[in-house]
């Protein structure tokens, strides 16, 4: 089974049912509201520390079970990169009841699925079944929890899987090449600056000693968030909780990462050459971390930027100039100042400067002047109508209900988000432009092709 995600994007599944038009105007009256007494949220802390957030929804027999673990690769060091990479593959590989291949079989013959994903804040867990596999699911969990397998043999097994995983996803792709360049680059200090996966020397030569460790920091209950969604009540959930994960011992949490990346005094460059049919151009920008004031205003403006074939940058460097086969904006939940992406394909023929030239001209001209009054409602109608699209499914809703606890830190902002985005201003729009997308806070990648001619006017 493949578990190939490095991204903060929860992965499809056949549990990602829609519910009825009624209860999503539920949801969009209560978010909007602010207030989660429509959509209510029951929430226990058990006494190992795990916090256990419940949501009903009875309109599907399915239940989407989320385990937001607070590690990722920021909590790694020089020598173990890419663990809690890893350990999103060993987590499926055996534990003391459940050994190796059972955890998915009895998934699967009870009419489940699951997957994980990886990021540099947290490694977080999903599973998908029918409400009648609640109790085995929860068996599965408590299993994986505290008696993960540490098989010398399957380590190396799976070990041989991340570094194949490596030479696939990044070194054998131009833009996992140059991203991983990119962020290496941007920050000298703060550990995002290596990647998710792992360099790929650390990943040969892991210690069981680093393993174990790792695990036992890492996935502590008192540092675990879980989220369920769907045809369960709190009182069943909250017993089955206390019945198969309360009984785990905590251990000590990660350290507190207190590395602050200093601020960016000039602009940064980098060039990769590599075989490749056409250049790529990438530029980011620091900014602040998930729960910072500025975090609506920010995706507002990215909105106005790269959001859709009318934004501006598709406007001007896809439609107009006719120099980018496309535009595009990335920027992941963080819980320390992060890096908001720019990216950018060249046509064929097309230096990456010029891309990069149009990109700045446009930047410039919403540093200079206010966007109009109907470019920041379509904006903002672009991020409410994907937030509403996420909590339409018990799915979405259990991934968007841990992300604010984890990120925000506390699940009931994420019935203020409406009202936040409503509140973005001309004004603040203008303002975080003017305060991020500085030459002084800026790296840029490129790669340029270096096998004949391809890319070059």
């Amino acid at each position: 089974m493949a578990r190939v995600v490095f991204k903060e994007k929860p992965m499809k599944s056949r549990w990602n049912e829609r519910v009825p038009v009624l209860v999503l105007l539920a949801a969009v009256a209560c978010v909007s509201g602010a207030s989660g007494q429509e959509y209510p949220v029951a929430t226990k802390t058990l006494k190992n520390g795990m916090k256990i957030l419940v949501e009903t929804d009875h309109s599907i027999p399915n239940v989407a079970l989320y385990t937001f673990y607070k590690v990722g690769s920021r909590n790694e060091r020089p020598g173990t990169t890419g663990l809690s990479h890893f350990f999103e593959h060993m987590m499926f590989n055996g534990a003391k009841k459940y050994g190796p291949g059972d955890l998915d079989k009895a998934m699967e013959s009870n009419g489940g699925s699951n997957n994980a994903y990886t990021t540099r804040n947290v490694t977080v867990y999903q599973d998908w079944f029918p409400r009648t596999a609640l109790e085995l699911i929860f068996d599965i969990e408590s299993d994986r929890i505290r008696d993960l397998s540490f098989d010398p043999k399957k380590i190396e097994s799976e070990r041989g899987v991340v570094a194949s995983e490596r030479r696939s996803s990044v070194d054998g792709q131009n833009e996992g090449v140059l991203d991983e360049q990119l962020w290496a680059t941007a920050f000298i200090a703060h550990p995002y600056q290596w990647p998710v996966v792992g360099w790929m020397t650390d990943i040969e030569h892991w210690t069981i000693e680093d393993l174990k460790h790792h695990f036992e920091m890492g996935y502590s209950p008192s540092n675990a968030t879980m989220v369920i969604a769907g045809d369960v009540t709190p009182e069943e959930v909250f017993a089955l909780a206390e019945k198969y994960l309360e009984p785990i011992p905590a251990h000590a949490p990660p350290p507190a990462v207190t590395t602050t990346e200093p601020a960016q005094l000039g602009e940064r460059r980098l060039v990769v050459r590599k075989p490749a049919e056409l250049p790529l151009l990438m530029i980011a920008y620091h900014v602040p971390q998930t729960n910072s004031p500025d975090f609506y205003a920010l995706n507002v403006m990215r909105s106005i930027l790269f959001q859709g074939e009318s934004s501006r940058m598709y406007q001007r460097l896809v439609d107009k100039d006719q120099i980018a086969l496309d535009v595009e904006s990335e920027s992941d939940n963080a819980f320390d100042p992060t890096l908001l992406l720019f990216l950018a394909q060249p046509k064929q023929g097309v230096e990456p400067a010029a891309c990069e030239k149009a990109i700045y001209e446009e930047v410039e001209r919403l540093e200079s002047a206010p966007v109009s009054d109907r470019e920041l409602e379509k904006a903002k109608n672009f991020r409410l109508a994907e937030f509403y699209r996420q909590v339409r499914t018990i799915n979405g809703r259990a991934n968007t209900l841990g992300t604010y606890e984890v990120f925000f830190g506390d699940y009931r902002k994420f019935f203020e988000a409406a009202k936040n985005y409503s509140a973005v201003t001309k004004e603040d729009v203008q303002r975080v432009a003017k305060q991020y997308l500085g030459a002084n806070n800026r790296t840029v990648a490129t790669l340029v092709p270096e096998n004949g001619d391809k890319g070059k006017p």
